[in-house]
């Protein structure tokens, strides 16, 4: 094949080592106002379409969706469960999505929140949207735990995406023929 007509390598991955030491960014979106203390990874604060932490980077593919406790409970009824639901719609289509409530599933129970609507409304509705919209709801008893649990996932997801590419480009180093039509141009 004629040089000049090749496609050039992909330069991002030309230097792949230089990302030996980088972490994955957490993004945290410009609408959280009492974001978790992430206190492990680089954080960066920009909109975000879905969810209220993602992965530089990775923001279609990673979302964790934060509640408290009266949030969840605000979210069960009238119109904000349809705004909320609204909002898991959107999720639906990403590959790492989670609920992360911070609290204790006890506080539900008990009915320690200020709200009309039942314990079993609120757990009735959080399985609902579970199964719905397939989105695991995953309880943390305080903030720096979430923070802990977003930091971990953040961390594995990017890890898989990286060996993914890895695995790819290993794969494609085997001498293949250049498919006609891909070339520079």
């Amino acid at each position: 094949m004629n040089p000049d007509t090749q496609l050039s390598t992909l330069p991002a991955l030309r230097h792949l080592g230089d990302l030996a030491d980088r972490h994955p960014a957490i993004v945290i979106d410009t609408r959280e106002q009492s974001p978790l203390p992430i206190t492990r990874l680089p954080i960066v604060r920009a909109g975000l379409y879905s969810g209220d932490y993602s992965v530089a980077g990775l923001e279609s593919l990673f979302a964790v969706e934060r509640k408290s406790i009266a949030d969840l409970v605000g979210c069960c009824a009238g119109s904000n469960r349809e705004r909320f639901e609204h909002e898991l719609h959107r999720l639906r289509g990403y590959r790492f999505k989670r609920l992360l409530i911070i609290g204790q599933r006890g506080e539900v129970e008990q009915k320690h929140y200020r709200s009309t609507i039942t314990p079993a409304a609120v757990m009735g509705s959080l399985a609902a949207f579970e199964i719905r919209y397939d989105i695991p709801a995953v309880w943390a008893d305080t903030p720096e735990a979430g923070a802990a649990l977003v930091e971990r996932w953040a961390w594995y997801f990017a890890r898989q995406q990286v060996e993914s590419l890895n695995d790819l480009f290993r794969k494609s180093a085997i001498s293949t023929p250049m498919p006609s039509g891909l070339v520079n141009g």
